[in-house]
């Protein structure tokens, strides 16, 4: 198995020892921890190395060039290229403010792959028989000369699984290793040469390497997919013609019939969506992370609590999203040639590593409750929570279904939802503790309520965020018009598939659910005239696509013919027929 370097994994069951003074088999290191306990069963995180990117520059400025995989097709296909005609922005205009600006859009192409023979083992610390907690440890396992497996040191792969074939998932086990003191990762938390331990800050800054990991898979492992999902569907979408609208005329573009709107232009949506709610989460990190240089670690749990929610949230979604889009395709999408498949068991794993998501709603979900208590108590809360102060019943104020396209009136409506969704989580909690239910007891009888709140504050922070987002694009008119679009479709999806909670308390009444749905259904209509513009705006190249579907050039069936033609099972006649057919079809004697 190649370790991949800065490899993460999870230890608890370990136990590193400090063991003062340098042993005569050890005589390079000065002092030296020791781990002594047995890492049983413990697994890497399945996810690739983030690449060294920003958030920002993920997409590059179309080149007609870079669109050529070595085909003899040459032509775009005429239906792909009427869509791009009429789009009613500049798709240049918006990759580069997607990527954040020129700049970042012309710098990023290559990503680097290494192989280590170092991991960093999360471990308890011992000293003089006392528990510190977990803290880093950066551990040798392979030898620098031959790549063999150190001394006590027991590692394999854990075999098959539904992706990532070409990344090593292994166990690791570790008997009597001896790492020196200086392989702490002591940026905030130290054990000093007499054995005295020493930490700045929180004791929860240990868990920020996890913090951080979750915001750079969020982009490159999740919306990346989603993005790809959404082009490959919709690309395919105006090539593929079925049935007649009209009588008389030719068969409709399949994106054309208001089913195939529905299904994936909320998608498309919510890849914008999620893309912005990043750059958020970037922005967060940063700001956090710059107080905790400052020894301030206050703004610490906001940002694991985030990190832990969106992670969840938007891996959830964006799994189903491609999902959608695989089945949009008809048979077609089920086709490994498609691209489809490998995007679907790549991002699924996503729901899975570095933290499960039900796991990581609950940790929001624990802020959440925390932050309504003390908001409750008139005590100060993170900005991002201080709408859990003023929970009150209400009604919407909107009267026709186009108030509906006001952000203001459902980014009120998520927020309504939200608080109510924690206030009634948090009274079924107390109540319960307070009818004599211990805490841990009543924690897990309100645990599918908790998350379904841990959710909903996720959803309403992306479609704030989103709103915010738009209305900053007051100069690039164009560009905000169709993001607009966007945002209010993301929104009135989001309350047509969750109506139960809107409904609920009557802050949503039958009647303008009604009037959100149509106004729903309106906006599809209007987004698919753009709809093919803004996936080119995504700037997949067609090697980083790998689909036939897909191409920017619309050639689906010729790509998918040259394709085919290039399986072993179509170069070579079957072997079948020499054992099994030969005989059967060319035996003459009579079966009477």
């Amino acid at each position: 198995m190649r370790t991949r370097q800065c490899l993460n994994i999870h230890a608890t069951p370990v136990q590193v020892q400090y063991l003062g003074q340098p042993t005569e088999t050890s005589p390079l290191c000065t002092q030296h921890l020791h781990i002594n306990h047995p890492l049983k069963g413990c697994q890497s995180p399945t996810s690739p190395i983030p690449s060294q990117r920003s958030s920002a520059s993920r997409m590059a400025l179309p080149e007609p060039s870079k669109y050529s995989q070595g085909s003899v097709l040459g032509s775009v296909n005429p239906d792909l290229a009427s869509e791009r005609q009429t789009a009613s922005f500049s798709v240049e205009k918006l990759t580069v403010w997607l990527d954040g600006g020129e700049e970042h859009t012309q710098r990023r192409r290559a990503v680097v792959g290494r192989s280590a023979t170092h991991t960093v083992v999360f471990a308890q610390l011992y000293i003089n028989g006392k528990c510190y907690g977990v803290h880093p440890f950066i551990v040798q396992i392979r030898s620098l000369r031959d790549h063999s497996l150190c001394p006590g040191i027991t590692a394999g792969d854990i075999g098959p699984k539904m992706n990532f074939e070409n990344v090593d998932n292994g166990y690791l086990m570790l008997q009597n290793v001896r790492v020196p003191r200086e392989n702490m990762l002591n940026k905030f938390c130290e054990v000093q040469p007499d054995g005295t331990y020493v930490r700045q800050g929180s004791q929860k800054i240990n868990y920020f390497t996890m913090t951080t990991v979750r915001i750079s898979l969020i982009s490159d492992e999740v919306i990346i997919p989603l993005m790809k999902a959404c082009t490959i569907a919709i690309r395919y979408s105006v090539v593929r013609r079925q049935s007649k609208l009209k009588p008389g005329e030719q068969e409709a573009k399949i994106l054309d019939y208001q089913t195939q709107q529905e299904k994936l232009l909320p998608q498309l949506a919510t890849a914008y969506a999620f893309h912005f709610i990043n750059d958020y989460l970037q922005e967060l990190f940063n700001r956090v992370y710059g107080e905790i240089r400052k020894k301030n670690f206050n703004t610490l749990p906001e940002l694991h609590a985030f990190s832990s929610g969106f992670k969840a949230m938007v891996t959830q979604y964006s799994t189903s999203a491609v999902q959608i889009c695989l089945q949009a395709c008809g048979g077609h999408g089920y086709s490994s040639l498609s691209g489809l498949p490998s995007l679907y068991t790549r991002i699924i794993a996503s729901c899975i590593y570095e933290g499960e998501n039900t796991i990581l709603l609950l940790q929001t979900a624990r802020f959440l409750i925390k932050c309504f208590r003390a908001a409750s108590a008139g005590q100060p809360v993170p900005p991002s929570v201080t709408y859990l102060a003023a929970v009150k019943p209400g009604k919407c104020p909107a009267k026709n279904k186009w108030e509906f396209l006001s952000p203001d009136i459902y980014t009120e409506a998520y927020q309504h939802m939200a608080a109510r969704l924690v206030s009634s989580t948090a009274a079924k909690l107390q109540d319960l503790i307070q009818s004599g239910v211990k805490k841990h007891d009543a924690w897990n009888q309100c645990t599918v309520q908790l998350a379904q709140a841990a959710k909903a504050h996720c959803h309403y922070i992306t479609v704030k965020n989103f709103a915010e987002t738009v209305e900053k694009l007051k100069t690039e008119a164009g560009i905000q018009k169709i993001m607009k679009h966007l945002c209010d479709l993301f929104a009135l999806h989001g309350i047509f598939s969750n109506a139960g909670v809107f409904l609920h308390d009557g802050y949503v009444s039958g009647a303008q659910m009604d009037m959100i749905t149509a106004s729903y259904l309106d906006l599809l209509a209007v987004i698919r005239k753009d709809a093919v513009p803004l996936v080119d705006a995504f700037d997949f190249t067609d090697k980083s696509l790998n689909s036939a579907l897909g191409s920017y050039d619309g050639q689906v069936y010729q790509r998918l013919y040259e394709w085919a033609q290039k399986s072993p099972t179509n170069k070579q006649m079957s072997p079948a027929y020499e054992r099994y057919l030969k005989p059967l079809l060319h035996n003459t004697q009579s079966k009477l």
